[in-house]
């Protein structure tokens, strides 16, 4: 069982910047996958970033247009999301999810929000 912890909760205006944390109880392997997602008021969650093993491959929603940053430090058990150039658009509970095989994992997400 791993337990995954956000942080970064926050409150910024259109085209500052944030770092959200999501920290693992045990030991990130280097088999997990980690993804950040996020879920608007009335919207579907969607997938915003990947990172493997790593950092080696990362993957990026189209709609980040390069803004976002995604990363691990397996030493110290977490993964950040750096998010820069931020719109009022990505106003939305961030989560992150561990693949462990078939297994997954989530947090309790975090709150972006984003005024114009």
């Amino acid at each position: 069982q791993v337990q995954l912890v956000e942080s970064g909760v926050g409150l910024v205006q259109a085209g500052g910047s944030l770092r959200s944390s999501c920290a693992a109880s045990r030991s990130i392997l280097c088999i997990d996958v980690i993804v950040w997602y996020r879920q608007a008021p009335g919207k579907q969650r969607e997938l915003v970033a990947t990172i493997t093993c790593g950092g080696s491959s990362t993957n990026y929603a189209e709609f980040l247009q390069g803004r976002f940053t995604i990363s691990r430090d397996n030493a110290n058990n977490t993964v950040y999301l750096q998010m820069n150039s931020l719109k009022p658009e990505d106003t939305a509970v961030y989560y992150c999810n561990l693949a462990r095989g078939s297994v997954e994992y989530w947090g309790q997400g975090t709150q972006v929000t984003v005024s114009s």
